[in-house]
């Protein structure tokens, strides 16, 4: 994995690196290790995914307050999306800064 840092504080888009042969491909998409390694040590409490039949649909921010934030990982395995994120946190050097980035399945 190659992790690409925004001009968001600790937040990372991250380039996947696939071996592919005959058969197909294989990517890792998580490694705790690598992770570490961008000083994210924290646990993944949740993986979800969803699916929208209509182009153009959108979804909603996600937000949690202390002691209840998660880290947040978005991928997009089919298609495209346009991801924005936001710096919500007061005492970030980034505060109410956002980023967005278009994220494909390729």
């Amino acid at each position: 994995m190659i992790f690409e840092p925004t001009p968001l504080q600790g937040s990372y888009l991250i380039k996947l690196q696939s071996i592919q042969d005959e058969r197909g491909f294989f990517v890792r998409t998580f490694c705790k290790k690598e992770f570490e390694g961008i000083g994210h040590e924290k646990e993944f409490v949740q993986i979800n995914q969803s699916y929208n039949k209509l182009k153009g649909t959108l979804r909603g921010m996600h937000y949690q307050l202390p002691p209840h934030q998660e880290i947040k990982l978005v991928r997009c395995i089919t298609g495209s999306v346009y991801d924005v994120i936001i710096d919500l946190r007061k005492d970030s050097p980034t505060y109410l800064h956002h980023f967005g980035a278009e994220l494909s399945g390729q």
